[in-house]
Formats: structure tokens, sequence, C-alpha cells
């Protein structure tokens, strides 16, 4: 579930239904002594017990009760700002939200104004860039679509967006240029080269490229834009293990990052095939299958395998299938053999 809602007392019962009936797809969960004909959920156990679960299934948590009750609560089970859901507090009266928890990586912010707008609180924003109505870089990279790595180094750089120090952007597809655009101190560059010796205090590269140092120089952020397949093929029986580190090599050795592939691809087939499954699951990576008349279909740079022929009834599958989820992108890396597997990577054609 995306969005729940929870609330404690009887007034506060009210609001989060009135709110529930404004938001579809959302889950409203109360105490079963407000249980009542409708479609709202009801749990039984202590709120201290029973929460924890709720924030670890959901995206977004909407808590309508004192702020000290979620603070104690929830404190010991945050694992980091990219992994934590949102949370924003409510009072039962509905006179203010409060972003409490991920307010941009995870959209509490605008959460928060949402409601704001919906029953008339006054949002709650604590955030400094915000406050000082600047851009963030997590925001902005939450708005399009881009991954953040790595997390830690959000706070250097969007201190230096607060304190006005010289940060180079490169961002050749013009992903968050525009937002950024007139932002005092941010000077937009065309390549790695001219920005590295722009002898700016930080560093902002949108790219799907490998940077071999990043983890290390906390100047330096990547927005990792979601735009690569990786076409798998493999032997009945290989595991997740095996599949995980023959993309992370490849990929480390094209100088491509694995936090940009969108999704893995291969063969209608292999949709029972356990480590593939389990690599997927593990990295949350979804999963697309085609057939093998529709592998058969694409013009493909390797030759023909006889072995996938007389396997699957297919000319190739790692080519083909990394082809057709870019929707026929570019092809970065050919075939490649790999122990019990081949895989191939597509840019997923913008």
């Amino acid at each position: 579930m995306k969005l729940a809602i929870v609330a404690i007392t009887s007034r506060g019962a009210e609001l989060a239904r009135r709110l529930g009936g404004m938001l579809p797809g959302v889950g409203v969960y109360l105490p079963e002594k407000f249980r009542c004909e409708d479609d709202c959920r009801y749990f039984d156990q202590p709120l201290a017990v029973w929460l924890p679960g709720l924030f670890a299934e959901v995206e977004q948590l909407v808590c309508i009760m004192a702020t000290g009750i979620v603070v104690r609560i929830l404190g010991r089970e945050l694992k980091g700002k990219d992994r934590d859901p949102a949370v924003v507090v409510m009072d039962e009266a509905g006179q203010f939200a409060i972003s409490l928890l991920s307010g941009h990586l995870g959209g509490a912010n605008d959460l928060v104004r949402m409601l704001a707008t919906l029953c008339g609180a006054t949002p709650v924003i604590t955030t400094a860039t915000d406050v000082n109505k600047l851009p963030a870089w997590d925001q902005a990279a939450r708005d399009a679509g881009l991954l953040v790595e790595p997390v830690a180094h959000l706070k250097t750089l969007n201190r230096l967006l607060l304190d006005g120090g010289k940060i180079a952007l490169v961002d050749r597809r013009r992903r968050i240029t525009g937002i950024f655009s007139g932002v005092p101190g941010v000077t937009l560059f065309d390549n790695f080269a001219s920005a590295s010796r722009s002898n700016a205090d930080g560093l902002v590269f949108v790219t799907h490229r490998h940077l071999p140092h990043l983890q290390n120089q906390s100047e330096m952020l990547a927005l990792r834009p979601r735009d690569l397949v990786v076409g798998i093929g493999c032997n009945r029986g290989t595991g997740a293990e095996e599949i995980e580190t023959a993309v992370r090599n490849k990929l480390k050795q094209a100088f491509l990052a694995f936090a940009s592939i969108a999704c893995i691809a291969s063969i209608d087939a292999k949709r029972d095939e356990p480590g593939l499954l389990e690599f997927a699951e593990n990295n949350h990576l979804p999963l697309e299958f085609h057939s093998a008349e529709e592998l058969n279909r694409v013009d493909i740079p390797s030759p023909v395998s006889l072995a996938a022929q007389k396997a699957v009834g297919a000319k190739g599958v790692c080519e083909p299938a990394a082809l057709l989820s870019s929707r026929m992108g570019e092809m970065l890396i050919r075939k490649q053999k790999v122990g019990n597997l081949t895989l191939a990577v597509a840019e997923i054609k913008g």
C-alpha cells in the first residue's frame, strides 16, 4: 500500500475517515473500539506493537495523534532517508500537518501540502531548503524520477546550496537543469571533465555512468536516471548470487551504474527461474518477459545462438529481450557470456 492514515481518538477517527474518502486507494486504520460498517481497517493490538509493522509496509504514513507518540514508537525503526517511508503527523482537529520524516525523498513535504489543501490545515515544513525557498537536490531527484547516490552526500550538497557555494552541475539530458537555473552558485557544465576542472566546491552529475570514486568524495553526488535494461539468459538453476555478481561486474567494466537499472528482461520460459526471481526481488527490480516469437522478430547484433534455439526456441535471449524492454533503444553492452548466463544492456529510448 502506498498511503495509510492512522488515528487513535474519536475525533481523529472522524478526520481520518474524511481524508480517506478524499484520497483514492488510501488505507484508513483505526482502533477496534471505533469499528463500524465502513471500508476502514481496524486493529486491536497496542499502538506501540502494531504501528511499526505498518510503517515497514507503506510508502507514506499519516499519523493523526501527538507528535511525541510517533517519535517514541517509530524512532527505533528508522533505517535511512532513502529507505524510510514519509511520515506526516496531524492533530485530531486538523489544524496542522507536520512533515516529520522523509520530507524530500519520501515526499512528506508534498503530502503535507496536499493534506493542507484538502482540510485547511497549516502545513509545517522545516527542511532548510524549503524554508529558504531553494530547491533541494533530493526533492529535484524525486520529482524527476532519479535515484540519489550516495544518499549520505546529500547533506554536503544541500548545505552548499544554502551557503551559496559553487556547485558544478552536469545534466546533458536537461532533466533538472530548469529547476536550478538561476540558483546562486550553481553552474551548468557540458561534461564531467570541465566540471571537475572548475574548482567548484561540489559536483552533481545526472548520469547513468559509473563514477569510480563517488563513494569516497562527499562533495560529489550522482542522480541516476532509471534508463538501463539488463537482458538476461541463464541456465536452469543459476543462483541469484552468480547473476548479481555478473551484472555488477559487467556494468562496472562498461562504466555503467547498477543504480540506473530500470528493469530486467528475459524470455517467458524463465518466469519461474528461482535465481532470476530472487535477484530481481533482492534489488527491487521489475522483471519483463517476452515470448520466443517476440524475441525472434528483433534484429540483434550478435550471431544466432544455436543453444538458445534448441533450448527455448529463440535465436537469442539477452539482446532481443533488452532491446524490446528498452523500446528498441541503443545497445550499450552486446551479448556477454559469464558462467551460466548471458547478459546484454540497452538504454531505454527516451
